[in-house]
C-alpha cells in the first residue's frame, strides 16, 4: 500500500504541469485548477489502490480533475458569462493542444517546452515566471525553488500566491507567444531548464542527491530549445554547460551511498562523449563573440571536465572566468564559487580572506553551502575548532540526508584533529 501511494504521488508530481496547463484553458485561476488536481489525487487514493493503476494515469487524472472543476463551477454560479467561456472552451477539455490555437505548429516541436514558454509572461516580474514555471510544470517544491532563490520557504509561497492573484485579477491571458514575442520570455525559460536540472543534479532534500529524471528532463528541454532558438548562444551555453555536469552525474556518489566531492571522483568513469559534446558547444558559441552567463559557465565546467586530475585544474582560469561571471552577473553564489577558485589558485588564505567578506552582508547566512565552504578552507589550513563550528552551522541548514552524511564525517574528522596533541 505504501509503494502505490509513493507511485500515485510520484505520477501527480509528472504529470500535474500538464493537467494544470489542460484546466488553465478552461478557468484562468491557478488556485481552482490546483485544487480540482487535489480533488482528483484523493480520487486516486481511494479507487487505484482497489481497482489497480489505470492504463493511462495521466490522462485519467485530467479527466477526473477536469470534472472536478467543472462541478465547482457550476455549483458556484459564476453567471451566463462563465458559462459561456465555460462552453467555449469545452475543446480544450478534450484535447490539450486546442488551448494552443494562436501559434505555428512549425516553431514549437516539444509540448513541455511551449508549456514554459507559455507560463513565463512577461507581464510578472522575472522572478515571479520563474518561481511560478517551476512549480507549476517544472515538478519542484516550494522549499525547492525557495533554495534556489535564497529565500525562506514562507517567503516563496507568499510571492507565488501573489503572483496567480495577479494572474486571475490581471486577466493575464494562458496562451503560447507568437515567434517574435519568444526573446522577451527567453532570460525566465533559461533560468527554469537550469534549476530544474539543478534541482535533478543536487536535490534539495531528501535519500538521495540526485535526481536523476530531472537532469534527463532538462537537457532533454535543453536540446529542444537549441532547436528552437539554434542562433541563440545562450542557448548553447546552456545545453553546454548541463551536458559537462551531467557527465559526472554517476561518479558523485560511491558504492556505500557517499557523497563523493570533484576532487576525489573517478575520472575515468566520466561520460566522455558527453563531455566532447559539451566542449565543442562551448568552444564553438564562444567563438562568437558574445558571452553570456550560461556559455562562461560552461567554460568553467569544461576545464574541470577537461582536466586529466586535480592537479591538472586550471584554477586561475576559472578563477578569471567566475570573475567575469561576476560583472555580467552580480550574485553572492557566485562570488562564493569564485573566493574557492581563487583559494585553490593563489592560496588557501587568500580564498578564506574573501569568503569572509562575503559572509559580513548576511546574504548567504542561510546557504549551507557557504558554510561548507568556511569549513572546508579552515580545515586545511588546520583551524580545526573554526572548521568544526562552521560544519556545525552547515548541518544545521542542509536538508539533504547524503550531504548531511559527508558533513558529519567531515565534522567528526576536525573534531579528532582539533583533540590531537
Amino acid at each position: 500500500m505504501h509503494e502505490l501511494t509513493n507511485e500515485i504521488e510520484r505520477i501527480v508530481k509528472e504529470e500535474s504541469g500538464r493537467i494544470v496547463a489542460t484546466l488553465l484553458g478552461v478557468c484562468k485561476d491557478f488556485e481552482l485548477a490546483e485544487d480540482a488536481i487535489q480533488e482528483a489525487l484523493i480520487v486516486a487514493l481511494d479507487r487505484w489502490p482497489r481497482d489497480g493503476l489505470p492504463d493511462n494515469p495521466g490522462a485519467w487524472l485530467t479527466t477526473t480533475a477536469r470534472r472536478k472543476l467543472i462541478d465547482r463551477l457550476r455549483r458556484e454560479q459564476t453567471g451566463a458569462r462563465k458559462y459561456l467561456e465555460l462552453a467555449h472552451d469545452q475543446a480544450v477539455l478534450s484535447d490539450e493542444s486546442d488551448m494552443f490555437d494562436d501559434f505555428d505548429e512549425t516553431s514549437f516541436k516539444d509540448d513541455r517546452l511551449r508549456l514554459i514558454f507559455t507560463c513565463c509572461h512577461p507581464a510578472l516580474s522575472l522572478e515571479a515566471q520563474v518561481a511560478l514555471t517551476l512549480r507549476t510544470l517544472g515538478g519542484l517544491t516550494t522549499r525547492e525553488i525557495a533554495r534556489a532563490f535564497l529565500v525562506p520557504e514562507p517567503t516563496l509561497a507568499q510571492r507565488l500566491v501573489r503572483t496567480k492573484r495577479k494572474i486571475r485579477d490581471a486577466g493575464i491571458p494562458y496562451r503560447v507567444p507568437p515567434d517574435h514575442l519568444l526573446p522577451e520570455r527567453t532570460a525566465a525559460v533559461f533560468t527554469v531548464i537550469y534549476l530544474i536540472f539543478n534541482e535533478g543534479y543536487s536535490a534539495t532534500s531528501g535519500d538521495a542527491l540526485v535526481r536523476g529524471p530531472l537532469c534527463t528532463e532538462a537537457i532533454r528541454l535543453g536540446r529542444a530549445l537549441t532547436d528552437l532558438m539554434p542562433d541563440e548562444p545562450e542557448a548553447l551555453g546552456l545545453l553546454a554547460l548541463m551536458l559537462l555536469h551531467d557527465s559526472r552525474r554517476s561518479t558523485r556518489v560511491d558504492g556505500s551511498g557517499n557523497l563523493v566531492l570533484l576532487e576525489d571522483q573517478d575520472r575515468s568513469s566520466w561520460d566522455r562523449p558527453q563531455i566532447a559534446e559539451g566542449v565543442s558547444l562551448v568552444e564553438g558559441v564562444l567563438r562568437r563573440g558574445r558571452p553570456g552567463y550560461y556559455q562562461l559557465q560552461a567554460a568553467i565546467a569544461a576545464c574541470h571536465a577537461e582536466a586529466a586530475s586535480p592537479d591538472d585544474t586550471d584554477w586561475a582560469q576559472i578563477a578569471a572566468l567566475y570573475k567575469l561571471l561576476g560583472r555580467i552577473s552580480r550574485s553572492p553564489v557566485v562570488d562564493l564559487n569564485h573566493a574557492v577558485a581563487v583559494a585553490m589558485s593563489d592560496g588557501i588564505e587568500a580564498g578564506l580572506q574573501l569568503v569572509e567578506q562575503l559572509g559580513c552582508d548576511g546574504s548567504l547566512k542561510d546557504y549551507h553551502l557557504f558554510h561548507a565552504a568556511r569549513a572546508d578552507l579552515l580545515r586545511r589550513l588546520g583551524r580545526y575548532a573554526e572548521a568544526a563550528q562552521a560544519y556545525e552551522q552547515a548541518l544545521g541548514l542542509v536538508e539533504n540526508k547524503m550531504e548531511s552524511r559527508y558533513l558529519r564525517r567531515r565534522l567528526d574528522e576536525v573534531r579528532d584533529g582539533a583533540s590531537a596533541p
